[in-house]
């Protein structure tokens, strides 16, 4: 940036075209000898309840937190000969056993891979066909769907007996239960390998719009750079902060709020194994929570429900809530602050490629800019590029948003098709969402150029469902699109060509998907068509069929 000037209102630089955050920079650490849990278990702060769970009322400690950690980062190596490099899958609902089992690893150098627990066996097989993980945690309920896998499993939870060490159901081989590996003694002579910055800490998978899900790399410092952004933001007392969890650690979400980002302010966490709306509020009570990370129907919840809600519930302690997965409308924000006054709402945009950092509102004044994404994260850069000239554009002109900073991945895992597409050799991520920046800096989001649905916040692409309607015997040809609902933002709509003769009902191609997707997956309204309009190309023309769809309403 050297020799340029940048606008201090926007943000923006004629001279090359970019725009800069107005935050203040996010400091990272000099020393490229550093993993992420080195980084996180060092930083100074005098919290002491780190995790406690909802269900049990278990808690631990910032001490036991990081015991278990050594404990079971020795067992890994010294036990299972887990190495820098290899892949640890896990899956599982929240516990306090995600984020030891994810820092143990990432400790080691070695790559943790989260996946569903509401994905099909087909599902969670394509992955571990793609990442190839050597060894894997889930709990009991969950151990059919590994079935096939061959891999050996760490049981979360009670100790192991000895008919499960020997389960009947074939191939799968379970070695030890988490609480086992807890009580391991490291050994003082274990030799640990150097970890840098560059190395790779975790592979997600974020769906594509082609229907194939892709492993999004994201490194130690990626993961760095977004704990120092959410301790930064935040600027928590650690004395009274507890935050509630509410979304799944596997997703990039959950995974930089609750199994690293707190952790590393000193904040305690109140962990839900799932989500319900009764358990999070008995939760905010008993535990006098002062913060409440969430997705935007949750938050149209509590706005609906609200007359019930301060009828049974003491929210006083409750300080902010924070909103991320989609942006939320006026009519919804204007209720919140109506019916919650000392509530501030705080809103995120970011995306598992750019490990969740992107933009944010950080104050209720912020948020009030209605539609608003927020400003530009600390040490993000951003570009607004035509995408059809692919020029970069001013302030208050539409077009591609361009992320660049310390939090964008590097890459997409064994697929450097996908990586040339989405990253450019600058270090440029495409991020597919058409956005403007207006003149006082602040990110608005117009449109997706993906074409993912966001149903609940969670990402579902269409042509995956296409692909699965087109092997039904009685469907000539199928398109999907996101159908806007106040509840859940989006659903999957069909629109089905039948085969002449065929009498298949509206019923029948949602049971024929719902076999065989996870349940925010599902399709859940169907029009039949008499053919799907296409341009010449062959390309669904998905926005002709959004809006007959919205026409109908």
């Amino acid at each position: 940036m050297a020799g340029y000037t940048t606008d201090p209102r926007t943000g923006f630089c004629k001279e090359n075209s970019t725009f800069y955050s107005k935050r203040k920079p996010v400091p990272l650490p000099a020393n490229q000898s550093l993993n992420v849990t080195t980084f996180i278990s060092s930083r100074a702060h005098s919290g002491k309840i780190a995790f406690i769970e909802a269900a049990t009322g278990r808690q631990l400690t910032f001490s036991d937190v990081w015991r278990a950690v050594d404990a079971v980062a020795a067992s890994l190596s010294e036990d299972y000969s887990i190495r820098k490099g290899h892949v640890v899958l896990i899956l599982t609902p929240n516990s306090v056993y995600f984020p030891i089992v994810c820092l143990a690893v990432m400790s080691l150098g070695a790559v943790i891979t989260t996946t569903n627990p509401l994905n099909t066996s087909r599902e969670i097989a394509k992955q571990i066909a793609d990442s190839k993980p050597v060894l894997a945690f889930t709990i009991p309920q969950l151990l059919p769907k590994l079935a096939g896998s061959n891999l050996p499993v760490v049981l979360l939870g009670s100790d192991v007996s000895a008919s499960q060490r020997n389960p009947a159901s074939g191939n799968l081989r379970i070695v030890a239960s988490i609480e086992e590996m807890m009580r391991r003694e490291p050994s003082p002579t274990r030799v640990k390998e150097r970890v840098s910055q560059d190395d790779t800490a975790t592979l997600l998978y974020s769906s594509g719009t082609t229907g194939a899900s892709k492993g999004v790399i994201s490194s130690h410092r990626n993961l760095i750079a977004m704990v120092q952004t959410v301790v930064n933001r935040f600027r928590l007392d650690e004395e009274n902060s507890t935050f509630i969890c509410t979304v799944p650690m596997f997703h990039i979400y959950g995974l930089v709020a609750f199994a690293t980002g707190i952790l590393a302010s000193g904040s305690t966490v109140v962990i839900l194994s799932k989500f319900e709306l009764d358990e999070m509020l008995t939760a905010i009570q008993k535990y006098s929570a002062t913060h409440l990370p969430l997705v935007p129907p949750i938050l149209v919840a509590l706005v609906n429900n609200y007359e019930t809600i301060a009828k049974k519930y003491d929210l006083s302690s409750l300080h902010s809530v924070l909103s991320g997965g989609a942006p939320l409308s006026k009519e919804v924000i204007e209720g919140f602050v109506e019916k919650y006054p000392k509530v501030t709402i705080l809103q995120g945009y970011g995306l598992t490629e750019s490990t969740g950092i992107g933009a944010s509102t950080d104050s209720l004044e912020e948020s009030r800019r209605y539609g608003t994404a927020g400003l530009l994260s600390p040490s993000m850069e951003a570009k607004i590029v035509d995408p059809d000239s692919g020029a970069a554009l001013p302030v208050n002109r539409t077009g591609e948003l361009w992320l660049r900073g310390p939090c964008i991945m590097k890459g997409y895992f064994s697929n450097e098709e996908a990586t040339a597409s989405t990253l450019d050799s600058d270090g440029w991520l495409r991020t597919g969402d058409l956005c403007y920046i207006d003149e006082d800096g602040f990110v608005f989001v117009v449109d997706r150029l993906k074409e993912l649905i966001k149903y609940k916040g969670y990402q579902v692409p269409p042509a995956e469902l296409e692909a699965l309607l087109l092997t039904h015997p009685e469907i000539a040809d199928a398109a999907v699109i996101p159908f806007p609902d106040k509840d859940v933002g989006q659903f999957p709509m069909a629109y089905v060509v039948r085969k002449t003769g065929s009498t298949l009902t509206q019923s029948g191609v949602m049971d024929f998907i719902a076999k065989q997707v996870a349940p925010y997956k599902r399709i859940r309204r169907v029009a039949f068509a008499a053919s799907i309009p296409k341009n010449q190309s062959g390309k669904i023309l998905r926005k002709d069929l959004i809006k007959l769809a919205v026409s109908k309403l």
